[in-house]
């Protein structure tokens, strides 16, 4: 670690503090920036946790890498938080922390510098509405991949955002959450670790809804007065894929040819391979929302930023 003078600690930006409690998660509270020209810094640390934690401590069994534990406070993600880490831009109780795969306790105070939290606030997420014959990550099989759909021409003109497209906007964009080649509805890429992590991570809860439609057996009309009730239950829940039992889902009727899905995970082509299972066969399959972001009126092959009033 790289330890800075109590004069120079003294006279850095004022601190915003944001607080991780032992019992309750991640808590924050924030003091006014003195200067909008330079912003506080943001600090997180155990509400009541000592100050400094000694040395011999730090190297015990009780730790964890530096850059989990941001993620783990919502700072960044573990990505950022290794580039934070590199450029100096990360405090632990005080003192500069330039070397990945640094240890901390979780109550130790944990700061960013302004530079890093000026550079996270100009991540952009941005929202598509994905046609069919896209892919939602890399190329693959000779499919494009949805985010060469990102550009000026076809930014919708329905963006209330007020950002600007820049080409600066493309770096690491990434998506979070995948959608089939042959299904179309809202995909979301993102700049910002957070977004990915509340979407994908291993503990998000975020729902995802979809609009499907199928045919069963030889019937394409009025599926719904032919489906058998204790087959639309299994839906709901008791089946598994790859031996796993899968999550409860929301599974009804949006009309006679066509099932509303809400899940809370996203296996490999789960809808269509849940469908399958029941005898079901999907012909056409539309997300529509993640979380409290809905498509809405977005038209296919456009895209539109992801507003600062808006959250998943």
């Amino acid at each position: 670690m790289k330890s800075t003078s109590r004069d120079d600690r003294e006279s850095a930006a004022p601190r915003a503090r944001r607080s991780a409690e032992e019992s309750g998660g991640a808590h924050k509270t924030a003091r006014p920036a003195k200067s909008a020209e330079k912003p506080p810094r943001r600090t997180a640390d155990a509400e009541s946790a000592p100050r400094r934690t000694p040395r011999e401590e730090v190297d015990g069994e009780n730790t964890l890498r530096l850059s989990k534990r941001m993620s783990e406070l919502g700072l960044c993600s573990r990505r950022e938080a290794d580039e934070w880490i590199e450029k100096g831009w990360v405090y632990v109780d005080g003192e500069v922390v330039d070397t990945l795969g640094a240890k901390v306790t979780p109550n130790q105070r944990i700061e960013v510098d302004p530079a890093a939290l000026a550079a996270q606030a100009r991540q952009v997420t941005i929202l598509l509405h994905k046609p069919v014959g896209y892919v939602s990550g890399q190329a693959e099989d000779g499919y494009e991949p949805a985010a060469v759909l990102i550009t000026g021409e076809n930014h919708w003109d329905g963006d209330h955002s007020g950002i600007r497209f820049s080409a600066t906007h493309l770096r690491t964009l990434a998506p979070a959450g995948r959608l089939d080649i042959d299904s179309t509805g809202l995909l979301v890429l993102t700049q910002d670790g957070r977004v990915a992590k509340q979407l994908i991570g291993e503990s998000s809860d975020i729902d995802k809804e979809y609009l499907v439609r199928v045919t069963y057996n030889d019937i394409e009309t009025e599926i719904d007065q032919h489906f058998p009730a204790e087959l639309l239950a299994q839906l709901r829940h008791g089946l598994s894929l790859d031996d796993v039992p899968l999550k409860p889902a929301q599974v009804s009727w949006q009309n006679g040819e066509q099932l509303r899905f809400v899940l809370r995970e996203g296996k490999k082509r789960q809808i269509r391979r849940m469908c399958e299972l029941v005898g079901l066969k999907v012909v056409g399959l539309k997300r529509v929302r993640m979380g409290r972001v809905l498509l809405g009126a977005l038209p296919q092959g456009q895209w539109r930023y992801l507003a600062a009033d808006e959250a998943f």
